[in-house]
């Protein structure tokens, strides 16, 4: 597990550009935190790294904004008004959760997972990768009023 302490929003957007430099074809990161801890800053650092020049806003009533002109696709995917697997399954984003092509970086994560996740801990067998996918799940936590702790860990199929 690691440990990231930002300070700044700049800070997490240049977190997520380091992030873009990790990523593959496959991947799935998974932001889970409450409003206004900087999972919507961060995919704009990793989907600025990955060469995608569009507005990146966190998309909350859409659901998913795909950005195909990087050096990878890009699906970014806000799960807050889902409340469970069965409604991210009925609203079609399973695929992109379990089996992405390119990267998909997934807002409320949590919403996909069965149970409680903490770093450290192992994923629920629901959400183990598979197949050559690597799932980075990332907390977000607020340590102040400009400051955040992003824990995170990779697993991988």
């Amino acid at each position: 597990m690691a440990s990231f302490i930002s300070n700044s929003p700049e800070e997490t957007f240049a977190l997520g550009r380091q992030w873009a430099a990790e990523v593959s074809s496959g991947w799935v990161i998974g932001l889970i935190g409450d409003l206004g801890t900087g999972k919507t800053q961060l995919i704009k650092g990793l989907s600025a790294g990955m060469g995608i020049e569009a507005t990146v806003n966190s998309p909350t009533f859409a659901l998913l904004q795909e950005h195909n002109e990087g050096q990878l696709p890009l699906a970014h995917i806000d799960l807050y008004r889902l409340e469970s697997q069965m409604e991210i399954v009925g609203a079609g984003l399973e695929h992109f959760l379990v089996s992405p092509h390119g990267v998909t970086a997934v807002e409320w994560y949590d919403r996909w997972l069965v149970t409680k996740w903490q770093p450290g801990q192992a994923l629920p067998e629901s959400v183990q990768p598979s197949g050559g996918v690597t799932l980075r799940l990332a907390i977000f936590s607020d340590i102040g009023e400009s400051n955040r702790e992003i824990k995170y860990e990779d697993f991988s199929g």
